[in-house]
């Protein structure tokens, strides 16, 4: 699964004393409270630096950690200054989209492991970067797409390559989640605290509003990628591992920003169709995003009552269905197998519980082992790409079709430019990893 050029004999040892893995955890206002939590229950393993560039947020998550853990760890605002602890071993990224290319190969650079949250690059460049840097600098890096550590899921993978459901063809990805509208906020001084350059990192220079802060950045262009490239990507990463793909060789999607007059700049429905030829067969993978009342497919459907704010108790399905010739898989916190024509029950799972990223990522920073990594960036990258070819195509208006030997689309100078940035703002460049 992984590279030969990241081999337990080539990545060094860990810096932290009696196998203690010391982790900083980077951009803690939201899905970063995750990797608090994940980190904090684990043996051996301290959280010894945190890491956000709004201070009230940080003084805040310092706080709660003294008080789960019992230590208070370092704090800091610019990660470039936490990286130049020797003692810290890795950078537990949760940072919106625009950062997670950059601050990953900074890691790398200054020889951290790194977990980064999906999607792992912001853009097609900056995927292929971070990959890049993790074999230069022979780091283990793992994608924050959980499914990859649920035994569940893998054994949903393994019903498919043992044949279940015979010839399969058609692979889709739900995300049907409810989202209201983000309405308007007018532009307004940098809150006290808030280090708003650093927040801007590697985007254009915009006057800060509160809609491009915190999560509603996954709904601008310059910082996120739509709902595809924030919850889709797990749904996606799902539906490209149970169809056994890897890159498309045509990209379609439409879609829109329907029914809301707000700042949002990303569709908020969009569907998209891939289609794969490997070894001279063709597979189909459809996906897609629905943001406001929907029905439930194939058993898929939950009603959100965990959310909070205007989507508690909203109707979400949020899963994937595969497609065969003797019956067809739904995935949602498990699987069901439908065989035949008269749909009768499959196989059902002999697994149990969601797993533990987290402690994946950890097994393998403290083994050295880059092969025991169930997310590393080769299988991230690819689903990556998919989210942003479907973004570029539904952008152009067009179909894409694309060449996985030179990852790039065929005949289209225009969309190819996409693949990165016009210009990244100095000192934050996302740089070429040769």
């Amino acid at each position: 699964m992984a590279s030969a050029a990241a081999s337990a004999a080539q990545i060094g040892a860990l810096a932290s004393p009696n196998d203690t893995v010391r982790v900083a955890c980077v951009g803690v206002h939201g899905q970063g409270q995750s990797h608090l939590r994940a980190y904090a229950k684990m043996s051996n393993v301290e959280i010894a630096a945190i890491c956000d560039v709004d201070e009230s947020v940080l003084e805040q998550r310092l706080g709660e950690t003294e008080k789960a853990t019992g230590k208070r760890p370092a704090g800091f605002t610019d990660l470039r200054k936490l990286l130049e602890d020797k003692s810290i071993d890795a950078i537990s990224i949760a940072t919106p989209n625009h950062w997670h290319a950059l601050q990953t190969i900074w890691g790398c650079q200054a020889g951290k492991d790194v977990y980064v949250e999906k999607p792992c690059a912001y853009n097609i460049f900056e995927a292929r970067q971070i990959l890049a840097a993790t074999k230069k600098y022979n780091r283990i890096v793992q994608h924050g797409t959980n499914g990859r550590s649920s035994p569940v899921m893998q054994e949903a993978v393994q019903k498919i390559r043992e044949g279940v459901l015979g010839d399969v063809y058609l692979s889709r990805g739900l995300c049907f989640k409810w989202r209201d509208t983000i309405g308007h906020t007018p532009e307004e001084p940098v809150p006290a605290g808030v280090h708003y350059d650093l927040w801007l990192g590697p985007a254009p220079k915009h006057q800060f509003t509160r809609n491009r802060f915190h999560y509603n950045f996954h709904w601008f262009w310059d910082y996120g990628n739509g709902d595809i490239g924030n919850q889709g990507i797990h749904q996606m990463d799902a539906a490209r591992w149970l169809l056994g793909v890897k890159y498309p060789t045509k990209v379609s999607a439409m879609g829109g920003h329907f029914m809301f007059d707000d700042d949002q700049q990303t569709p908020n429905t969009i569907a998209a169709s891939f289609e794969f030829d490997e070894g001279g067969k063709k597979k189909m993978l459809e996906f897609e995003v629905r943001h406001w009342i929907t029905n439930n497919e194939g058993g898929i459907g939950e009603r959100a009552d965990a959310m909070s704010g205007p989507a508690a108790g909203a109707p979400a399905t949020v899963g994937n269905l595969v497609y065969g010739s003797k019956g067809y898989l739904t995935t949602a916190h498990g699987f069901k197998i439908f065989l035949g024509k008269e749909q009768q029950p499959g196989p059902a799972p002999s697994s149990t519980g969601r797993g533990d990223n987290w402690a994946n990522f950890i097994q393998a920073v403290r083994s050295r082992k880059y092969s025991e990594l169930n997310a590393p960036l080769e299988e991230g990258v690819p689903s990556v790409f998919l989210v942003h070819l479907a973004n570029i195509s539904y952008r152009l208006g067009r179909t894409l079709y694309f060449d996985a030997d030179t990852l790039m689309c065929k005949g289209d100078d225009e969309a190819n430019r996409m693949f990165s940035r016009t210009a990244y703002r100095t000192p934050f460049v996302v740089p070429e990893v040769v």
